[in-house]
């Protein structure tokens, strides 16, 4: 199949249903389709595709289900009437699902209508009480903010405590990218009446999906499981609470890692194990006395809380593993942040496929959307899951982003700077010198290398080296690496060999920190 894309030819089978992300942007493209030749997307195959579903669904008509609408907050059940709850609720902001739904609902009404009148009385579907963060919505007058998912999303969750029998089990999916939508869930869930019991992460989405690149996109939804919890429980002690769940974590996430399940996705999955030590009590106290509650109060965002203990105690065992050992320690705040950062966005970075012509048609499509002229280069984090994790490693986000820093922060999303873009602080050039590019061996560089200032961290140090070898300029580089401060420390190599087993494996700055480590060895340093 061939078809013409601005002005580019793209070939392949390229045929996909509406919803490839979940918005409904407007396509500019032209494709061509004979619906009844022997090809993609031909009506021979949608038809094949229904058939398939009818028959497939008739197998389970001797035990058919029952299906009913109703609003979660105010179930049709008596108490303790059901042994099993399985719900997959809303996931915060991420999908306007109402919205998106009444592309199907308009269709259905005018065709199916009249079958089924007790569902299709509304013009459109039901927007009120729906439990989305939109900040284009109300509810009653009410903003649909992050206080109105949390208290509405408690309401449905007590509702199915009480109709889930005494020893009854619950399972509650959820998948977001930030700690707020996280944190906005559990608390909703452990206020609804839950003890957690154990999660585990089930992969869910295709890998190497747009959606995924460049940032922190999950692949994989989290299974809480849960069960009613008790009406005496006592209290827990914060500092047995914490130390246990610091062992929790430092058992459950190379465990995690072994299965192949890393970043992101391991940062969230972690959440399970460590709610069942916080969620098990009714409260939580300090020695003094003080409530530990699950996220501090925002004006006090240094109290002691449950959840930042949780990102403290991930970041620690995630580092640990990253540099195989404490070596950790002895690196700057901006160093294990940045193998903090590489390490949540692995798993989306290695799940990625090579870019089709079709993912670049989708990308162009979905910077149209956003109203961005131009992509915006860089791994990107939502900005207060940023903070936070900047946070659990004893650092500032604000102090990283100053002038000469690794990271910028704008609308809401901190992005960790491309070391290209460092060029002016560490090498004092706006960008790399005429002809250097593309050989190690360029002549009249010896000066090149006096007017270089040591770096101040053993990061700034390594991406000074990464810019000389991308520039070429060789012999600078080895003059570089034989100087005292550079790869005689220690430290200098176990981060360059941290950060080429972190870096996407098709990235520029994979290759730079590669030659480095290979100039490095050749040259002794």
């Amino acid at each position: 199949m061939v078809y013409l894309h601005r002005g580019r030819v793209a070939t392949g089978e390229f045929i996909a249903h509406t919803f490839g992300r979940q918005a409904l942007p407007i396509v500019w493209d032209f494709p061509e389709l004979a619906p009844l030749a022997d090809a993609s997307g031909n009506w021979g195959g949608a038809i094949e595709w229904v058939e398939r579903v009818v028959s497939n669904g008739a197998a389970s008509r001797l035990n058919p289900g029952q299906a009913s609408r109703t609003d979660a907050r105010n179930l049709p059940h008596p108490d303790d009437a059901i042994p099993f709850i399985f719900t997959d609720p809303p996931y915060y902001d991420a999908v306007p699902y109402a919205d998106l739904s009444d592309f199907f609902f308009v269709w259905l009404r005018r065709s199916v209508g009249d079958l089924y009148p007790e569902l299709f009385g509304t013009r459109v579907t039901p927007k009120p009480g729906e439990i989305v963060v939109n900040p284009a919505a109300t509810d009653d007058g009410r903003r649909k903010d992050k206080a109105f998912f949390e208290s509405e999303m408690r309401k449905a969750l007590a509702e199915a405590r009480r109709v889930l029998g005494p020893d009854g089990i619950g399972v509650v999916v959820f998948a977001h990218k930030t700690t707020s939508g996280w944190e906005a869930m559990l608390s909703a869930l452990i206020d609804a009446g839950w003890t957690v019991t154990g999660s585990w992460p089930v992969d869910t989405e295709r890998p190497g999906r747009l959606r995924e690149q460049n940032s922190a996109a999950l692949a994989s939804s989290v299974h809480i499981v849960c069960r009613p919890r008790g009406d005496r429980t006592g209290t827990g002690d914060w500092r047995e609470v914490r130390s246990e769940l610091e062992q929790r974590v430092s058992e459950w996430l190379p465990r995690l890692r072994e299965e192949g399940i890393e970043g992101a996705d391991a940062i969230f999955a972690c959440l399970g194990p460590a709610m069942e030590v916080y969620s098990r009590y009714e409260h939580v106290e300090t020695a003094a006395g003080g409530a530990v509650p699950l996220s501090p109060p925002d004006d006090d965002p240094d109290a002691p809380a449950f959840l930042p203990a949780v990102w403290a105690a991930v970041a620690k065992e995630a580092l640990r593993m990253i540099f195989e050992g404490p070596e950790a320690e002895g690196f700057e705040e901006d160093a294990r942040v940045t193998a903090l950062w590489l390490w949540t966005l692995r798993a989306a970075a290695n799940g990625q496929k090579e870019n089709t012509e079709q993912a670049e048609v989708e990308e162009e499509e979905d910077e149209a959307e956003a109203g961005q002229a131009k992509k915006l280069k860089g791994l990107t984090l939502d900005y207060d899951t940023a903070r936070k994790l900047a946070q659990a490693l004893g650092a500032h986000l604000e102090d990283l982003g100053r002038p000469g820093g690794i990271v910028e922060v704008k609308k809401g999303v901190a992005r960790l700077l491309p070391v290209s873009e460092r060029r002016k602080v560490l090498l004092g050039e706006a960008k790399a010198p005429r002809g250097t590019a593309g050989t190690l061996f360029e002549p009249h560089e010896e000066a090149a290398v006096g007017g270089i200032t040591t770096g101040e961290t053993a990061l700034d140090r390594l991406h000074q080296a990464m810019l000389l070898f991308a520039d070429g300029r060789g012999e600078a580089l080895r003059r570089l690496l034989t100087e005292p401060g550079y790869a005689q420390d220690g430290r200098f190599r176990r981060l360059a060999q941290a950060l080429s087993s972190l870096y996407p494996a098709s990235s520029a700055e994979k290759r730079w920190v590669d030659g480095v480590l290979a100039v490095s060895r050749q040259t002794g340093a």
